[in-house]
């Protein structure tokens, strides 16, 4: 799958061992509940001496907006603390992301998991946007060992994940979570494990970076 990017200047200095330049180059990983998503950004994150974003861009939004509160509904996406922030401070949340993860991609070597990631930074030179995916049932199966849960609770929870994550991008972006044309890569955990997963990652970070410096 391929999107069309634009050519970045760069310097000289490569990272990782991969021949590429340290001042760009940058991930967004979406992830559905018990897909391992989490896990493999952290992986690839190391292998490529990027800094991880994930919990901290959420507080940091919500800081910067002013609505400490967004933070917690926005981690609290199964609505088990029944937070709801006003209109107005969502939208004051929303703007607060998008800056900061557009200052984030500025300062390139980063892997940023979720929050839309995928759309926001969707023209970003140098970003590779990765969804992480498993079977449904290899998913409930996950959670139920991860979180120590029955069946039923485990199969509940994925379900009403996989309904937030679906509704956050369709109403603050107006974007489909599954189109495919979001994402330049798609990996299944069901059939490739975490390292596998990042070593993917990687290579094809590798790969779009030599093609976006090729004049």
């Amino acid at each position: 799958m391929s999107n069309p990017r634009g050519k970045s200047q760069t310097n000289d200095e490569p990272v990782g061992g991969f021949g590429y330049n340290k001042s760009m180059g940058g991930i967004t990983i979406s992830r559905q509940m018990g897909s391992l998503g989490s896990q493999v950004a952290e992986a690839a994150a190391g292998r490529l001496g990027y800094r991880l974003v994930f919990r901290d861009l959420i507080n940091q939004s919500a800081r910067r907006a002013g609505v400490p509160e967004v933070a917690l509904a926005t981690i609290d996406e199964l609505g088990i603390l029944g937070i709801k922030p006003s209109r107005a401070d969502l939208q004051a949340y929303h703007r607060a992301v998008k800056q900061v993860m557009l200052e984030l991609a500025q300062e390139g070597n980063v892997v940023i998991v979720g929050r839309a990631g995928q759309v926001i930074l969707q023209d970003a030179p140098g970003f590779l946007h990765v969804r992480i995916v498993a079977p449904k049932e290899l998913r409930v199966l996950r959670t139920m060992e991860d979180k120590n849960l029955s069946r039923e609770a485990a199969m509940a929870m994925v379900e009403k994940s996989d309904k937030a994550r679906a509704l956050y991008v369709q109403r603050n972006y107006h974007a489909d979570l599954e189109d495919p044309s979001l994402y330049d890569l798609v990996i299944n955990t069901g059939r490739f494990n975490v390292q596998e997963a990042a070593e993917l990652v990687c290579a094809a970070l590798k790969r779009l970076l030599e093609t976006e410096q090729t004049p």
